[in-house]
């Protein structure tokens, strides 16, 4: 197959992550070449992406698949103390043009534009090429279905911020408590709401959708897309859902990480020193704790979290970051490395040392999760994040903090059975007491063990999906075959 296609992931590694893995599978499924095309931010901080861009071109030396960097556009931000995520969608409509000056420039020509589903303004860089244009949405199927009803809520309807914990209902999702909305859309009256829904109100036009989840992880959402979805005067384009893609893919996570030195098969000098410690750990008596590349807690939290864990009794890894900057509009620049002596109550360290470890700022999450010295994952319930752990078998403690996690922590809890909800998440502070209780519950009792047997399950399911005759594995080929359709019409 000679096939070219370009992946556009927009801005921030956790779109990018994804969408490498997506790149790789189009790569095993026969095509020549693969341009992933990444954005850099220009707000106050940002880190350049030539760093990761230049890391990925390096980790896939003579591979089917290339990285590009659109040169950083001018851009006024936000005022100070606004939200900036409200001027993304500014952001990436800037980047139009130089997204097509890259893509007529390709040799050969690409035959397809995969977006992510925060790009539908590429959507006219696309129809100006006369290319097909697939969006690819790197969460769930649920939150799929309950972006794409947004834009056909009635007008005057109340907004999510005045309705406490009142269901409320879309079609194909168990209903989500209103207070458990994402934040950015809980007020109906804002650009940012606004911006929001005119995006997801440009996802059907598309000529399909690719979603990181497997259908027996969200049957019902999965259905309720596949049957098109209740949208008032409007077709709904395919949905495919195509994963779970997670970074190093599955075959790993099959065989399960190594206890009692056995490790991953790699010399030590490349191993982190996390993975040593926990080579020496029993099996699944270690929680860790990580909370994205952006989640960060203040000193006070950090103290209670810190608390909790060393009454629970049990072996732990925790990734820690410095508290976040008060001002929301450094809410992307890059954080120091955190004086754990300071944050952390005095002595913890010292009490701690024989059963538990502290890293600052990082962990290679993927590895850790599926060493076999991990029992439970203290999360912040970003996609990304669950699929890895289910795809490791590993239950989450669940802890949600921004964007659409609040939402994932319901449908993780209520409908797919492999977490619990730690109380006071929404909350200034989560208390000592309660990281112990939850700590306690996925690591002794019979509640626990029946979170780790789901967890279990759902790894076999994951791995089955990929596999030759398995519903992602079919999914992708059905995509496949429209693509081949949309190059046959052009002919």
């Amino acid at each position: 197959m000679k096939e070219t296609v370009v992946l556009y992931p927009g801005m921030g590694v956790g779109h990018l992550t994804p969408m490498v893995e997506l790149a790789k599978l189009f790569v095993r499924r026969g095509f020549a070449s693969v341009a992933v095309v990444a954005v850099e931010s220009p707000f106050p901080g940002a880190p350049s992406m030539e760093p990761v861009i230049s890391r990925l071109s390096s980790s896939h030396p003579a591979s089917s698949i290339s990285f590009h960097l659109l040169p950083r556009v001018a851009y006024t931000p936000p005022p100070p103390g606004g939200n900036p995520f409200a001027g993304m969608f500014d952001v990436l409509r800037l980047n139009n043009p130089a997204l097509l000056s890259l893509v007529r420039s390709l040799s050969p020509p690409p035959r397809a534009l995969v977006l992510d589903f925060f790009c539908t303004d590429a959507l006219d860089v696309a129809a100006e090429l006369a290319l097909p244009a697939y969006f690819f949405f790197s969460s769930g199927a649920a939150n799929l279905a309950v972006f794409l009803h947004l834009p056909h809520d009635p007008a005057g309807a109340a907004s999510f911020k005045d309705l406490g914990r009142a269901p409320v209902h879309f079609p194909g999702v168990r209903p989500i408590p209103a207070c458990d909305m994402p934040q950015v859309l809980s007020d109906r009256d804002t650009d940012t709401y606004r911006a929001l829904v005119r995006n997801f109100g440009r996802l059907p036009n598309s000529r399909g959708i690719l979603v990181n989840t497997f259908e027996a992880l969200e049957p019902g959402p999965a259905r309720a897309l596949r049957d098109g979805l209740p949208l008032p005067g409007r077709p709904m384009p395919p949905t495919y859902c195509v994963g779970p893609l997670v970074t190093g893919g599955l075959e790993k996570a099959k065989r399960g990480g190594g206890v009692g030195g056995e490790g991953d098969g790699r010399p030590e000098a490349e191993r982190h020193a996390c993975l040593a410690w926990l080579d020496a750990r029993p099996e699944r008596s270690v929680v860790f704790l990580c909370f994205g590349s952006m989640g960060a807690f203040s000193a006070d939290q950090l103290r209670e979290t810190a608390l909790g864990l060393e009454r629970s009794g049990h072996g732990f890894l925790w990734v820690v970051r410095s508290p976040p900057d008060p001002d929301p509009s450094k809410a992307f620049a890059p954080r120091p490395e955190p004086d754990l002596g300071a944050l952390l109550p005095e002595g913890f360290l010292d009490r701690t040392a024989g059963r538990g470890l502290v890293v600052p700022s990082w962990a290679p999450q993927v590895e850790v999760l599926r060493h076999g010295a991990v029992g439970a994952f203290v999360s912040h319930c970003g996609w990304n994040s669950s699929l890895e752990a289910i795809t490791a078998g590993v239950p989450l403690v669940c802890w949600p903090l921004y964007a659409e996690q609040r939402m994932n922590k319901v449908f993780l809890v209520d409908e797919i059975r492999v977490g619990v909800a730690v109380d006071g998440y929404d909350q200034a502070l989560v208390a000592a007491d309660e990281v112990e209780r939850k700590v306690r519950l996925v690591m002794e009792t019979d509640d626990g063990e029946r979170l780790r047997a789901r967890a279990a399950e759902l790894k076999d399911k994951a791995a089955a999906a990929l596999d030759e005759g398995g519903s992602s594995h079919a999914a992708f080929q059905e995509f496949l075959k429209d693509l081949a359709k949309q190059e046959e019409n052009a002919v």
